[in-house]
Order: structure tokens, then C-alpha cells, then sequence
């Protein structure tokens, strides 16, 4: 199987190390508009071949692994240059914007639009991890728009992977993802900020820290290039989850003002429940 990856990072990447142990033999092409990236990603064993747009008519599967505001943009040149048999599919964390701009693309039938949600706090190629998906959700939007064969190349390889599948439209996948993922990566970089901020006044505030502290500000450590466009995209959507989540603070402030530790407390513990919501999701390993 001829395999070209575009965007080979810690998502692309850790493609490319599944591929290689479930799929041996294949040949996998890597393209990056950071060139740094590209050899990185040689050296380690990731691609076989550095490449560009131009092998794409003989590809199997292009598997687009990019910031989502390039993947807007490189999309529809992409589905210009694959072959009728290419299966194409993304990674992207928002899904209405990138399905729209191919919905009449003439090639729309070798687009699967997915969103595996799995990753680190950490990018590019050394950050690239065997099993990265091995028991983790891939959200897949339009199924029914990709060509059945195609469809069933793009599924096999998920389930080898151990990847657990759910179907949804795109405008539920952006409004869902914005509450689970999107509003966990603003608070933490926010969270970041207020320390960092703080810090500047008493300096030995990090050597308090402890594994609560870092656990909570993980994500604060992820790609802005690669969040910025995420939050643009999906604003309408992270606006909304903002306005809910700074109520319950400020509601959370108002039970401290007056000295309501019995409200506090009912808070906290209603909340526990998140512990049985969670159980089971797979945690990933460096």
C-alpha cells in the first residue's frame, strides 16, 4: 500500500508508526510545509520518502494531518490531485467548516471527514507514539457521503488500530467537541496565564506546584498554531461553552462570598459523578 501522510507530527506520525507495524511493506511518503519536520521524520523511521503533491494520483490512502485553517485551504487541491481509488481522510478537531468546502467537490466520494480524539500535550515528529489510538474515539462526520470500498480501506485500518468508531453530523461534532475538548484547552492555558501572571510578584509560586498544578495546565503545553484556528472555526460553539462554565465560577465566587461551605460542598460533590462519566477512557502513554 502506497500511504502519503501530510503533516507529519505527533498525529501524523503516530499514522506512521501503526502503519508500519500493521501494514508491513507499505510504502509511506511524508509532505510538510516545515522541512525540519520532513527530515526529522526520515531520520526517525517515520516515512520512507520525502514528497510532495505530485505522488498523490498513485496514492492508496493520503491520511491529512494539519492545522485546520491549512486544512481548509489544502483540502480541495488535495481531492484535486488523489486518484479515483485514494481514500483521503483528516484529523481535524472541528468538522462543519472542512466538510462544507468540498461538499461539491467533484471527488467528495474519497473524503472520509474523521476526528480521531487522541493526543498529547507535545508536537511534531519525535512526539509521534506507537498506539497513540489503540482504545480511542474516532468521530466520523457524512459517512454517507464517502464511497462504500473507500469507506471500508479507512474502517479496517481503524479497527486494527483498536479505534472505537461513532457516526455524527458535523454541526453535532463541533458543538459536542467544543464542551469536551475545546473549553478544557482554554482553561488551561488560561489557568497558565493567571500563574505565570502571578508568579511574577512571588517567585518561588511554582515550587508549590504539585501534580494537581500540572495535570490541570498539561494542555497549556499544546501547539497555539495548531489552537488558534480551532477556536476560530469553532467560535459560535467555544463562545457558548465560555458563557456556561464562567457562570458556574462566578456562582462558584458567590458560595464563597457568603459563606456557603454546605453549597461548596454540594457542588463538589454533585460533580463526583464525572468520576463514573470517565471511567474507562483509555489514558495515553509517553
Amino acid at each position: 500500500m502506497k500511504v502519503v501522510i501530510i503533516g507529519v507530527g505527533l498525529i501524523g506520525g503516530s499514522f506512521a508508526k501503526d502503519l508500519k507495524k500493521l501494514r508491513p511493506g507499505s510504502q509511506i511518503y511524508g509532505i510538510d510545509a516545515n522541512s525540519t519536520h520532513l527530515e526529522t521524520a526520515l531520520s526517525l523511521g517515520l516515512i520512507d520518502e520525502k514528497s510532495d503533491y505530485s505522488d498523490l494520483p498513485n496514492a492508496d490512502m493520503v491520511i491529512i494531518a494539519i492545522p485546520v485553517d491549512a486544512l481548509v485551504t489544502e483540502l480541495p487541491k488535495i481531492l484535486d490531485g488523489v486518484g479515483e481509488e485514494t481514500v483521503v481522510f483528516d484529523a481535524g478537531s472541528t468538522k462543519s467548516l472542512i466538510c462544507k468546502v468540498v461538499e461539491n467537490h467533484p471527488k467528495r466520494r474519497n473524503f472520509l471527514a474523521c476526528h480521531p480524539i487522541a493526543g498529547t500535550e507535545y508536537s511534531g515528529p519525535e512526539a509521534a507514539i506507537e498506539n497513540l489510538y489503540d482504545g480511542k474515539t474516532n468521530i466520523i462526520c457524512e459517512v454517507e457521503k464517502t464511497a462504500f470500498k473507500l469507506q471500508e480501506t479507512a474502517l479496517k485500518l481503524f479497527q486494527d488500530m483498536g479505534m472505537r468508531i461513532r457516526y455524527m453530523n458535523s454541526d453535532a461534532h463541533d458543538k459536542h467537541i467544543a464542551y469536551v475538548s475545546h473549553l478544557s484547552h482554554i482553561s488551561s492555558f488560561m489557568l497558565g496565564k493567571t500563574v505565570i501572571e502571578k508568579e511574577k510578584n512571588e517567585r518561588d509560586i511554582f515550587d508549590m506546584a504539585g501534580s494537581g498544578f500540572e495535570s490541570t495546565v498539561r494542555l497549556a503545553k499544546s501547539s497555539p498554531a495548531m489552537w488558534t484556528p480551532i477556536f476560530e472555526q469553532n467560535k459560535e460553539n467555544v463562545v457558548e461553552t465560555l458563557d456556561e462554565y464562567i457562570q458556574n465560577l462566578e456562582e462558584f465566587k458567590q458560595l464563597l462570598l457568603e459563606d456557603d461551605f454546605d453549597g461548596i460542598y454540594n457542588e463538589m460533590n454533585s460533580t463526583n459523578k464525572i468520576k463514573q462519566i470517565l471511567n474507562g477512557i483509555p489514558l495515553t502513554k509517553k
